[in-house]
């Protein structure tokens, strides 16, 4: 079995003496594999994968990147690593979209150097597998919400990481750019990096996922492959809804109702 490049054992983050947003949990994500992060509105998701990219420290627990304690490494060397793409990124400074995805580059750049032509290539790369470089010589503080996501993910691959960590990555996207999306995490972990990802959409995520986590109130729901996590059990206990798995011509579909409203 695949070791993995990131594990995160008993994180726990407070803001206050009596409110705890992650209570003890446990990730791991591996090279090459989709770790799914899921749970309802104010489960924890983003709180746990601020403390996996460093925004947050934790109050208890261990956090490690191929065996190395993340506490030990400097701000570059985790960043070499670990690329994180939040789930709103607003921009009010004004810059060109390619000098954007540059910024990706700075981790692997030594003291007041400057963009190689190589590392310009990286980030044109980059905009090309995010549908994005038609918007390189825009400026980033005229895009929409959804042109904004797919620049800051271009920043996140120039970034080169072993993890890629994504936050809601489909947010504010149509449906063509969601799927479009879905398809590039896929490229990116088949290309042997790490994806660490909080999702909302149940379904996307268990064709999206190798592996799921499920947060509800902090803690963990549940944790394994989406056949053994997304059960009806699990899903009315932590959102609240009916839930059936249907078979069809691409695999298998879940159909949500509420709680009590027969599935039709």
């Amino acid at each position: 079995m695949t070791v993995p490049v990131l594990t995160a054992r008993g994180l726990t983050y407070r803001v206050a003496p009596h409110v705890t947003l992650l209570d003890g949990v446990d990730v791991s994500v591996r090279a090459g594999g989709i770790t799914g992060v899921l749970g309802p509105n104010g489960a924890g998701k983003s709180t746990l994968l601020r403390l996996v990219v460093g925004a947050l420290s934790p109050e208890a627990g261990r956090l490690r990147l191929h065996g190395t304690d993340v506490a030990t490494m400097s701000r570059r060397e985790r960043a070499r690593t670990v690329a994180f793409v939040a789930q709103d990124s607003p921009t009010e400074v004004s810059m060109d979209v390619l000098d954007v995805v540059l910024l990706g580059r700075t981790p692997h750049l030594g003291a007041f150097a400057a963009d190689s032509p190589a590392d310009v290539e990286l980030a044109m790369d980059a905009l090309e597998r995010t549908g994005a470089a038609h918007l390189a010589q825009r400026d980033i503080a005229t895009l929409s919400g959804g042109e904004r996501q797919r620049v800051h993910l271009a920043r996140a691959l120039a970034q080169e990481p072993q993890v890629l960590v994504l936050d809601e990555p489909t947010n504010h996207l149509d449906v063509a750019a969601q799927l479009q999306v879905l398809d590039l995490i896929h490229a990116v972990a088949a290309a042997g990096t790490g994806v660490l990802v909080a999702m909302h959409d149940l379904d996307q995520a268990a064709r999206t996922c190798d592996d799921l986590l499920v947060l509800h109130d902090g803690r963990t729901a549940g944790s394994g492959t989406a056949a053994e996590v997304l059960t009806t059990d699990l899903i009315g206990a932590v959102w609240g809804v009916g839930a059936e798995w249907v078979s069809t011509s691409g695999g298998r579909a879940l159909i949500l109702s509420r709680l009590g409203v027969p599935i039709t």
